[in-house]
């Protein structure tokens, strides 16, 4: 009796087909680190083979998909949680208008390529909105996981999500009349989309500090409040013809501003990663069986439209609204993917005969191709952009109006340490380099504290450690120590051999998560490598042991760790 046999002689049920998929994505997903491989393509692939494509194991594929839509509720969830809308503020010219325009010229172009395809007038329409949005799912992990969400291009592209998403659930509700176009339609979409956020905000003011301030005495409490806000939400939302996705993302942002969000974050993350892997393998098992050979030209044009034109006007569109080019490129190359939305958009005409299965069978092809693609540009990301540099350097010569510089270089003597993240355990640094008066430049990614470093007037750069451009800006030639606070264990390498090279007396202390590698750090060359949860324990021993010489010296640190806290939440 071979495998398949054994399978299907199974009777299978929600927790079998559940169990299937789970462990079908972790043996992909382990083979996919040990080759060094996103994880992403790894969950689609699971899809893959457990869908009809392949084996058809999953017999149950409809409520696997309404399960997966559970991984985009708690995946924007918690990214409603991270964001801090105030932020959001200083992009909100380039994720409206921009944003808007993006959406109006890829719509366009990809609508008359559609038509010159061959394609009817409806299928044409459906084709332009199918290539114009980007994958809100896909891009919040990949910059979730990478922590680039507080970035400058995370906060533009998240904008420009938010722009989409709020278009494409109009397109939705207009789609679905076929025909009985109702101009009222639109304006009681936006009235109702509205009234969701005007109760988010009234509840986030006003209702759930008081819940949640009595919830957090409670872990367990203070968890199940999380999650019921977030199914509220979902269900207002639904109620409203909504996505369910938009609901919880309101619901996080509702809960984003109250001093427990960090908790609450870390209790529902493990479920988030829970659901997302499901949603993943839902869109694998999506793919069918069709004539690739007889759709080849079509696919051809629109994979060139979603990955080559709607990043390139992405990136002029954020370079004329006056960011430099890493900003731009990385804007573009971020959302240069289908939507999972394309899926309900082309499963609409599909499910009433409106459009062929060939064409159906296309674009779930497509979505999947750009997703696995996407995982890849951005995990190659900085690679990718020092290929094109030198040909984006030509736009930086255009006069745009209203450049934004996000430096500070004082005209004094040469910098002897360079601090890479300033943030949390990087402030503890810059504060204890400032009193031992050590004349010190920072280089960070968070823009939010470039931008008050800039207006204290101290030496600062916006950017990544690892683009050859911003640490050039720094000057590394007359550097003597060099502190980096990442944790990330490629970027670590990436500094040593390119700081080595240009300068081996440079003291260079790195960061690691565990201790593994930090020995391969060692390797490497690190002149000391921080291990944050070792030093804490070093701290706390000897806070301890001062403790029982000194009954006041608690009290002291008390203080002084209540006011840096203070300072922190200040900044956040």
């Amino acid at each position: 009796m071979d495998f398949l046999t054994i399978l299907s002689s199974l009777e299978q049920g929600l927790l079998t087909d559940i169990g299937f998929l789970i462990i079908i994505a972790t043996l992909l997903a382990f083979l996919a680190k040990l080759l060094k491989q996103p994880l992403i393509p790894a969950y689609i692939l699971a899809g893959v083979i457990l869908g009809p494509l392949v084996f058809g194991v999953i017999r149950d594929e409809v409520l696997i998909r309404h399960i997966a839509e559970l991984g985009i509720a708690f995946l924007l969830f918690v990214v409603g949680l991270e964001i801090n809308l105030k932020k959001l503020k200083y992009v909100g010219n380039v994720a409206t208008i921009g944003g808007l325009i993006q959406v109006t010229l890829v719509y366009v172009i990809g609508y008359l390529a559609a038509l010159r395809l061959g394609f009817g007038q409806f299928e044409a329409v459906i084709l332009g909105l199918v290539v114009t949005f980007s994958s809100t799912m896909i891009v919040i992990k990949l910059l979730s996981d990478k922590g680039e969400i507080d970035t400058l291009h995370g906060k533009i592209v998240l904008g420009i999500l938010i722009i989409q998403d709020i278009i494409v659930i109009l397109a939705l509700a207009l789609i679905s009349t076929f025909g009985n176009f109702d101009p009222m339609l639109i304006f009681y979409a936006l009235m109702k989309g509205l009234s969701l956020f005007v109760l988010a905000f009234a509840c986030g003011k006003f209702i759930f500090p008081r819940i949640f301030r009595f919830a957090a005495k409670s872990n367990e409490l203070l968890f199940l409040s999380s999650l019921t806000v977030m199914f509220i939400f979902s269900i207002i939302a639904y109620m409203l013809d909504f996505s369910i996705a938009i609901g919880a993302f309101l619901g996080g942002l509702t809960l984003a501003h109250l001093p427990y969000h960090l908790d609450i974050i870390g209790k529902v993350n493990p479920i988030k990663s829970f659901f997302a892997t499901i949603f993943f393998v839902a869109i694998g098992m999506e793919l069918a069986p069709f004539s690739i050979t007889q759709m080849l030209l079509p696919l051809l044009v629109l994979f060139f439209i979603i990955m080559l034109i709607k990043p390139t006007i992405l990136f002029l569109i954020t370079m004329f609204f006056g960011y430099e080019k890493r900003t731009s490129f990385l804007t573009g190359l971020s959302l240069a993917q289908n939507s999972e939305f394309s899926i309900i958009l082309i499963s609409l005409p599909f499910v009433l005969n409106l459009i062929s299965k060939e064409l159906f069978s296309s674009v779930i092809f497509l979505t999947v191709l750009t997703m696995i693609l996407t995982s890849y540009l951005l995990e190659f990301k900085s690679s990718i952009y020092n290929v094109f540099s030198p040909f984006l350097t030509l736009f930086e010569k255009l006069p745009i109006p209203g450049k934004k510089k996000l430096e500070y270089l004082k005209r004094s003597k040469h910098k002897e340490v360079l601090l890479i993240g300033r943030h949390r355990m990087g402030g503890i640094f810059y504060d204890t380099l400032t009193r031992l008066r050590k004349s010190i430049i920072v280089i960070d990614n968070n823009p939010d504290i470039i931008r008050k470093m800039v207006n204290r007037e101290e030496s600062c750069i916006y950017g990544d450690l690892t683009s050859p451009e911003v640490l050039q800006k720094a000057n590394l030639e007359k550097i003597k120590i060099i502190i980096s606070t990442v944790p990330n264990e490629e970027d670590s390498i990436f500094l040593l051999n390119h700081v080595k090279k240009l300068n081996p007396k440079i003291k260079l202390l790195v960061t690691a998560s565990h201790a593994y590698e930090a020995n391969k750090l060692y390797k490497l060359g690190a002149d000391y490598v921080i291990l944050p949860n070792i030093l804490s324990g070093e701290k706390v021993s000897l806070m301890l042991k001062n403790s029982l010489k000194d009954k006041s010296y608690l009290r002291k640190m008390k203080n002084k760790h209540t006011k840096f806290l203070n300072k922190l939440n200040r900044s956040d």
